[in-house]
């Protein structure tokens, strides 16, 4: 089956890690996508390594892991958008696209006649989606704006690390570029609703997703926690701020688990299976927000309790009463997993560079598919497909377009 997005065409212009991610998800569920890149060098993220992606034999293929990690399915053509023939080739590419996804910084384009209004003009059905740091308006709208400051300034920082007072204390940084990542599927949203919108009207929009509203909006609990009592939230380390018993715990081998129960069930559950019922019982554990009241006198004894079993021997126990346990892995570990391994969370495409490993979509579909239909393209690889297939290029014209260093 096609994927669902399949009939659709998405002119990509933009570069790193949001906008790629929204554009490589569209790619996955059928829409082509051409993304547009700079003669030469391309996307900053192909030079963003080492690791290289090697052959059999260990060979670089010079592709980065992280180009990898977000351009399958994507048709590379390199566009010089600073000269008047390339821009004129993005217009004529947009008059006949769906979607344009770019993050330049605010009005970066509109000098080039590029920015929504100009490409309106020509294609009024058009969904423009511009992903900035910061968004279009307020004091900071000019700034370019990065994964590492946003997360700091979104406070996200504030509530991530080891608590103040212990060894290790302060704020962390989240080991994956989570601003971007969530911008990047918030965007993807933006777009599928402005295509039901122009589905009933007709009319395309314009979408001005920002690192920074985006991460503002992830603060979900820890904002609410925060509006509703007035305290501001702070770092918690490994434990839960709303729920107790919610952490990792040492076990007889030395390892750790994760138990997290999430209500007063699962815990009555748990002081049954380990003999203790008491603590159940008792009125300073008997509900959720009596544990948080009172979890420095409750986590002392679920420690003693938990090292009394290993690991394993912990996660079969609790499997089978239906209170959430489970082990902290390493990233080898969870591709080894059976779960993960069963749901498939790990592909393989074939390419002209070699075999490219990579992380499938987690979309199940019950009636149409996601596709995988093209690894990730080498810089420019498919700008004479492009040119010819989509815009009727002759090779006498895409031959002046090259002399004239457009492409």
């Amino acid at each position: 089956m096609p994927g669902p997005l399949k009939g659709l065409r998405v002119l990509d212009l933009s570069r790193v890690m949001a906008g790629p991610w929204c554009t490589q998800i569209l790619a996955d569920m059928g829409a082509e996508v051409i993304k547009v890149e700079r003669p030469v060098l391309g996307d900053d993220t192909r030079h963003w390594g080492p690791p290289w992606l090697c052959d059999s034999a260990g060979k670089s293929s010079g592709q980065s892991a992280y180009y990898l990690s977000a351009n399958r399915g994507k048709h590379s053509i390199t566009v010089d958008i600073s000269v008047p023939e390339g821009q004129a080739l993005i217009r004529e590419l947009a008059a006949d696209s769906d979607i344009l996804v770019e993050n330049f910084k605010s009005g970066g384009l509109a000098n080039k006649g590029l920015d929504y209004p100009s490409l309106e003009a020509i294609n009024p059905a058009l969904i423009y989606c511009s992903i900035t740091g910061f968004g279009q308006t307020g004091p900071m709208a000019h700034m370019a704006g990065y994964d590492y400051l946003v997360q700091a300034q979104a406070g996200l920082m504030s509530i991530t690390g080891v608590p103040d007072g212990e060894p290790g204390a302060g704020p962390q940084r989240v080991g994956m570029a989570v601003s971007d990542l969530t911008t990047g599927m918030n965007a993807v949203i933006a777009i599928l609703g402005a295509l039901h919108h122009r589905h009933q009207t007709g009319e395309g929009q314009y979408i001005d997703m920002a690192l920074l509203d985006v991460q503002v909006s992830w603060l979900a609990n820890q904002a609410l926690n925060y509006f509703c009592s007035g305290n501001i939230p702070q770092r918690t380390g490994d434990y839960h701020p709303n729920l107790v018993p919610y952490q990792p715990f040492p076990t007889a081998d030395g390892e750790k688990v994760i138990i997290a129960i999430g209500n007063d069930g699962q815990f009555q559950r748990f002081c049954q299976a380990v003999g203790r019922p008491e603590l159940a019982a008792d009125a300073r554990f008997k509900t959720n927000p009596k544990r948080v009241k009172h979890r420095l006198t409750l986590i002392p004894i679920m420690v003693e309790i938990t090292r009394e079993r290993t690991r394993h021997e912990w996660i079969a126990l609790l499997a089978d009463l239906a209170v959430p346990c489970g082990p902290i892995q390493s990233i080898d570990q969870v591709f080894e997993d059976p779960q993960v391994q069963a749901r498939g969370m790990q592909i393989e495409q074939a390419s002209s560079y070699g075999k490219v490993p990579g992380v499938a979509n987690p979309i199940k579909y019950s009636k149409t598919s996601l596709e995988y239909r093209k690894a990730p393209p080498l810089l420019g690889e498919d700008t004479f497909d492009v040119l010819t297939r989509v815009l009727n290029k002759t090779p006498e014209e895409i031959e002046t377009l090259r002399l004239h260093q457009a492409i």
